[in-house]
């Protein structure tokens, strides 16, 4: 007893000293936990220790957007991120980024161009001498490799676009009609725009302008002077259609297929070219050439593309030989040109015509002859006999 009177002071024994231990961890802890552990009830956010629950990631507005997409997912939005527009960046055009309104190709390893620029692709690098390649995987690309995807092609024509007019939303395979025939804010003309009203505006107000234009009312002088300006662009479409029927009637008449085949000038810088083989018509030999952009020094670097060609007399002949000739797109190409008759009169010193220019409608439908392994057009001569 005395001995254990003499070690009550000091700590009480065992059990004291397990209770001093204790109570020394719970004040390391207080005070590890410092501000943390005094909050007690009042943070319930914080846990043990004073570390805080995980943080929600935060989207950076300045990442790219596959990023922000992906940070998004990460904490738990992503439902918020439509369907449609996961799609748009899943079945967009790789070189343009844009949704595709016609045909779509692949590469062999599936990546998805639109018409527009696999066309524009091809062309390249005809006029670079190139293999044309997939932009994203280099892999080579030509009309013999790639092949439609009529999957996507569907799949877009389902996927919502917005009207220009009105701002609502409609599957593409039904946004062409609705803003040719159904908006109501489609822009309009006057019906009375064939006697000069310049009226242009939504459709929902045509009918409030129609009853109050005044150009019914004009005098028949004032509606002869705008008569007149349409007659005379009348009048220039119908001399050609009379001049094509004129040459019609002609006695000597001549056409033929014609191939062009590209090659190459033997320059420092080679230019591309195109010729075909000789063939005959009207009993005589001829050989025709084109060039792009007049022989431009770097006709891939210019959005504009023209192609121009020349007649060439191969035959010797006795006499001048005057004629009129014109070149029309073949059989089997949906190319659009525009017909434009020239003339010419060979002599055996003067065989060859100038460079003329191949009345196609814009770059693009030049993009589609030149994306082609060949050319094809008919050739019509007419001889004109005194």
């Amino acid at each position: 007893m005395s001995g254990a009177e003499e070690r009550e002071p000091g700590g009480g024994g065992p059990a004291a000293s397990s209770s001093a231990a204790a109570s020394s961890s719970s004040a390391g802890l207080g005070e590890a936990a410092g501000p943390a552990a005094a909050a007690g009830p009042e943070e319930p956010g914080l846990l043990l220790g004073g570390a805080r629950p995980h943080a929600e990631p935060a989207a950076d507005p300045d990442a790219p957007p596959k990023k922000r997409l992906k940070v998004a997912g990460a904490g738990g939005a992503e439902g918020s991120v439509k369907l449609e527009e996961r799609l748009y960046s899943v079945l967009c055009c790789t070189v343009c980024l844009d949704l595709p309104k016609a045909s779509v190709y692949q590469c062999t390893n599936g990546h998805l161009m639109c018409a527009g620029c696999f066309i524009h692709l091809l062309a390249d690098a005809r006029l670079k001498e190139e293999q044309a390649t997939c932009p994203n995987c280099r892999c080579e690309i030509s009309k013999s490799l790639c092949c439609r995807n009529l999957a996507v092609e569907k799949a877009v024509s389902e996927l919502p676009s917005e009207c220009g007019f009105c701002m609502r939303q409609f599957p593409r395979s039904l946004l062409e009609r609705h803003q040719k025939e159904e908006c109501q804010d489609r822009v309009t003309q006057c019906r009375y725009k064939r006697i000069g009203c310049p009226w242009q505006g939504p459709y929902h107000e045509l009918t409030v302008h129609e009853a109050e234009c005044t150009h019914p009312t004009k005098t028949g002088n004032e509606l002869m002077e705008i008569l007149d300006e349409m007659d005379q662009t009348h009048k220039k479409e119908m001399q050609l259609y009379n001049s094509i029927f004129g040459l019609l009637s002609f006695e000597k008449i001549g056409y033929t297929e014609v191939q062009f085949r590209p090659y190459r000038t033997d320059d420092f810088i080679t230019r591309l070219y195109y010729e075909t083989p000789r063939f005959t018509v009207l009993n005589q030999t001829w050989v025709l050439k084109a060039r792009v952009n007049d022989s431009e020094r770097n006709p891939n670097l210019s959005c504009k593309r023209t192609l121009s060609f020349q007649l060439i007399l191969k035959s010797k002949i006795s006499s001048p030989m005057e004629c009129s000739f014109l070149l029309l797109k073949g059989p089997y190409d949906d190319v659009k040109i525009n017909p434009v008759i020239y003339h010419f009169v060979f002599t055996n010193e003067n065989n060859e015509t100038e460079y003329v220019p191949l009345p196609i409608i814009d770059s693009v439908e030049c993009n589609k002859l030149l994306a082609a392994k060949n050319i094809n057009l008919r050739l019509f001569i007419f001889q004109i006999q005194k």
